[in-house]
């Protein structure tokens, strides 16, 4: 059976993209430690982190740190923690937490679920400034 992050690749169940690129997408959480709070994902279904090629994990890496420059711009927070656990759900993600102390990193700590209408909002706002990004940085 498909994992919930391939599904919502597949567009079966809805998200709110951040970003995304031909083999990583990243989304936004609906249980956000914090606001931004983003999950970073390939498009492959691979169980484990350690069941990734180097190489790919390299670029799933250099993805998510290109998001969280941009979530850290946007959101204007000290830090964003990056956490891979693995046992949420059986699909290699990312969680990029933007953080202004360690409590902010505590996985245990569920948030609430956030509003589709805010998470839609944001994500449009962060979609905008990372095509301005990469429209400034070609024109440099």
């Amino acid at each position: 059976m498909s994992s919930l992050f391939t599904r919502m690749i597949q567009g079966e169940i809805p998200c709110h993209v951040v970003a995304e690129d031909s083999e990583f997408l990243a989304i936004l959480d609906v249980f956000p430690r914090n606001i931004g709070h983003t999950l970073v994902i390939p498009k492959r279904e691979i169980n484990h982190v350690q069941d990734m090629a180097p190489e790919h994990f390299a670029r799933l890496s250099e993805f998510a740190h290109r998001v969280g420059s941009l979530l850290q711009k946007e959101l204007g927070t000290l830090r964003i923690g990056w956490a891979i656990a693995g046992f949420e759900v059986p699909h290699v993600h990312i969680h990029l937490i933007p953080s202004n102390k360690m409590e902010d990193m505590n996985l245990h700590r569920t948030g609430e679920r956030a509003q589709d209408e805010d998470l839609a909002q944001l994500a449009a706002r962060l979609r905008e400034a990372g095509q301005n990004q990469a429209s400034s940085a070609r024109n440099t």
